[in-house]
C-alpha cells in the first residue's frame, strides 16, 4: 500500500519551506507545558515512502509551531512491531509518538494469533494523518471494462481470475477478499515483493487486476499502462472524476476498501496533551498547500479527534473479522 517511493527531495523541500503560523487552539486543548523538549515520531515506513513523506510535511510545520525539533525516526520492518516496541518503551508524556496504519490497528488483531502489543491497552489514538480509497486497476490492454466484468468472469470460472497485492494481509489482499465474500466468488491471489513489481505485473497482464492508490499506481495509469475501473468508496475521486465509484453500480454498492495512517502515543498520555497535538495536526492538515500536496496522491483528511478516532478503529476492527475468518487467513 505505502511502500511506493515518491519524489522525496521535492516533498521534503516543500515541507521545509512551509512555516506558516497555525490557527489558535481551543482553550480545552491548551497545555502550555507541552512540548518542553524535542518530539520524536517513530514510523514503521521506510524513508521516501508515501506515509514517511506525508509525515515529514506535518512534522516540519509542527516544529515551527512548537519551537521544538520534531524528528522522524524510521524503524521499518517486522510488520510494524519494531516501531511499536520503541513507543512502548517511551514515557507517556507526548514527546514520543508513533505513526501507524490501519493494518496495524484493525486487521493485525485478526491475522496474528498473538501480537506483541494490544491496540487498546498500549496505544492512545491522537489523530489520523490521511485516508485514501483504492482503485481497481487493470492493464490498459485488459478486456475488462468494469468491475462487474471481473466479477462475472470469476463467477463463470473460479480458476480464471487472478489478482495481485503487495504482501499477504495487505489492504490490497484483504480488499479483494472482501469483494469475493460480498459477491460469492473465488479468485487467485498472487503476492508480490513490492509495489513497483506488482503494478508492472498488472500492466503486463501477468495478473488480471489489483487494488492500488493514486500514489502507488497513478504513474502507470497516467503513462497509459494501467486503467482504473472503479474507486472503492462511495464517491468519485476529485483527482480522477472520470473513474466511477463502486456505488455507481448496483452490484457493488457498499463495497469499500480504504487505508489510513495516524499518530498514536503511549497509553496514559494526558488527554490535554493528546488534544493539543490533535488540534495542531489538524491545523496543519488544513493548510491549502498541504491539502494540495496530499490530494495529488489521493490522500484526504480523515477528521477525527482522539475519542472519535478510537471509536472508528473499534468499528473498523469489527468489520474485518468475518472477512479474515472466512478466508482462514493467519500471518503467523
Amino acid at each position: 500500500m505505502f511502500s511506493v517511493r515518491l519524489n522525496r527531495r521535492a516533498w521534503l523541500g516543500a515541507g521545509g519551506a512551509l512555516c506558516a503560523s497555525l490557527a489558535g487552539l481551543p482553550a480545552q486543548a491548551q497545555d502550555p507545558s507541552f512540548p518542553s523538549k524535542t518530539v520524536r515520531v517513530i514510523t514503521p515506513f521506510p524513508v521516501g515512502s508515501g506515509p514517511d513523506v506525508a509525515l515529514r510535511v506535518v512534522a516540519n510545520h509542527l516544529a515551527g509551531k512548537w519551537g521544538q525539533a520534531v524528528i522522524v525516526d524510521n524503524r521499518p520492518g517486522g510488520n510494524g512491531f519494531i516501531a511499536i516496541s520503541g513507543l512502548k518503551q517511551a514515557s507517556a508524556d507526548g514527546h514520543v509518538l508513533v505513526q501507524l496504519d490501519s493494518n496495524h490497528l484493525t486487521t493485525h488483531p485478526h491475522t496474528f494469533s498473538k501480537l506483541p502489543y494490544d491496540p487498546q491497552k498500549d496505544l492512545e489514538p491522537i489523530r489520523p494523518l490521511f485516508r485514501n480509497n483504492f482503485f481497481v486497476a487493470v492493464s490498459a490492454e485488459s478486456p475488462f471494462k468494469s468491475i462487474d466484468d471481473i466479477i462475472t468472469a470469476a463467477r463463470s470460472d473460479p480458476t480464471r481470475i487472478s489478482y495481485g497485492s503487495w504482501f499477504n494481509g495487505s489492504p490490497g489482499h484483504l480488499g479483494a477478499l472482501r469483494l469475493a465474500q460480498m459477491k460469492g466468488i473465488s479468485m487467485m491471489h498472487v503476492p508480490f515483493k513490492d509495489m513497483n513489481q506488482l503494478y508492472m505485473a498488472v500492466a503486463n497482464r501477468e495478473v488480471d487486476w489489483a487494488l492500488g492508490s493514486a500514489a502507488s499506481a497513478g504513474a502507470l495509469e497516467k503513462a497509459g499502462k494501467l486503467r482504473f475501473l472503479a474507486i472503492t468508496g462511495p464517491a468519485r475521486s476529485k483527482a480522477y472524476p472520470q473513474v466511477p465509484s463502486v456505488d455507481d453500480r448496483p452490484g457493488t454498492k457498499g463495497y469499500e476498501v480504504a487505508a489510513w495512517t495516524g499518530l498514536f502515543s503511549p497509553k496514559g498520555t494526558p488527554k490535554a496533551v493528546r488534544e493539543k497535538i490533535s488540534a495542531d495536526v489538524l491545523a496543519v492538515l488544513r493548510l491549502p498547500d498541504v491539502v494540495e500536496r496530499y490530494s495529488a496522491f489521493g490522500y484526504e483528511i480523515f477528521d477525527a479527534g482522539p475519542d472519535a478516532y478510537a471509536e472508528a478503529i473499534r468499528r473498523e476492527t469489527a468489520s474485518w473479522a468475518d472477512v479474515i475468518r472466512g478466508a482462514n487467513l493467519k500471518l503467523d
